[in-house]
């Protein structure tokens, strides 16, 4: 039998992050350093 792939599927649910998450990103991204010298990049993390 053939499979129909037009149907509609049903509506996912909203995914929000948590605050802890969020947190954590914006917390690295503050101490997170991309230098880019010559042809090379270098990624520090200044803790």
């Amino acid at each position: 039998m053939a499979k129909i792939y037009s149907k509609k599927k049903n509506a996912t649910p909203k995914m929000l992050p948590k605050k802890e998450t969020v947190n954590f990103i914006l917390n690295y991204s503050k101490v997170l350093r991309i230098d880019k010298i010559g042809e090379g990049i270098f990624e520090t993390i200044l803790n």
